[in-house]
């Protein structure tokens, strides 16, 4: 195995990330947390963590019980999931961290945590708390790296798509706990009930096909983004990795170019 590289978080971007990584023939280990909210499970290595064992574009993850067996399971050829992440930094020494948590904000990452650390989206300042940062904002600079300075500041609104933006998405009203009445990839309509979250129940805003679902009896907050709905309406899009994050993914590999690993 080559060198190292730390993945955190496991959800549809740190996905992407951790399959071009492996691609390119580095190790790779994701971190997650213990109970992750990841909706588009169908394409996360998130569900790993309740799974043990869960398959990506033909990579497998198994979730790791200590940062000893991650590193076992990397050298054969898979992809761990460490939840929660532990000391396993200062236990494995990794070469490089990617911060792929996509929390719009550094959630505590720094820059001399490893000898190359690359931060995803707002919240980063390549040369302050990582060596460079990555465009996550769909548009013309999404997958753009930044040597200096930081990525776009958040819209705070869902990516549209096919011509819908705040619609397809269904946020927890109140902290409580989630069960949905659909799959993803099934089909809905706007008004038909997909969830109950909290003491009331969630209904579509639109038409479409379910793109992402948290798992049934999971406690979320306020707030948290529960169902996300595709509007074109076709089931496979939604057993696929998204563009989007193989862009973010490419430009994660162009950071480690223009930095020499």
């Amino acid at each position: 195995m080559r060198e190292l590289v730390l993945v955190r978080g496991a959800g549809d971007v740190a996905t992407a990330v951790a399959i071009r990584l492996r691609e390119r023939g580095l190790g790779v280990i994701c971190t997650e947390l213990p109970q992750p909210i990841a909706i588009r499970r169908a394409v996360v290595f998130a569900e790993a963590v309740y799974e043990g064992r869960w398959a990506v574009e033909g990579y497998e993850a198994v979730r790791a019980g200590s940062p000893e067996e991650a590193l076992a399971l990397a050298e054969r050829g898979m992809v761990p999931v460490l939840a929660p992440e532990g000391d396993a930094v200062a236990r494995l020494r990794p070469e490089v961290i990617v911060d792929a948590r996509m929390g719009k904000r550094n959630l505590g990452t720094r820059i001399d945590e490893a000898p190359l650390v690359i931060g995803l989206g707002p919240g980063f300042t390549a040369g302050v708390d990582c060596h460079a940062a990555v465009e996550t904002l769909r548009g013309p600079y999404l997958g753009k790296v930044y040597l200096r300075g930081s990525p776009l500041p958040p819209t705070h609104a869902p990516c549209p798509i096919g011509g819908v933006s705040r619609e397809r998405v269904l946020r927890a009203r109140r902290a409580g706990h989630f069960f949905g009445y659909k799959a993803i990839g099934e089909r809905v309509e706007k008004g038909e009930k997909v969830a109950w979250c909290s003491g009331e129940e969630l209904r579509a805003l639109c038409d479409g096909v379910v793109r992402g679902i948290l798992r049934s009896g999971i406690e979320v907050s306020a707030g948290t983004k529960v169902v996300e709905i595709d509007p074109r309406g076709d089931p496979a899009v939604c057993f696929r990795v998204a563009e989007r994050s193989w862009r973010i993914a490419a430009g994660v590999l162009e950071a480690l170019d223009l930095l020499g690993f």
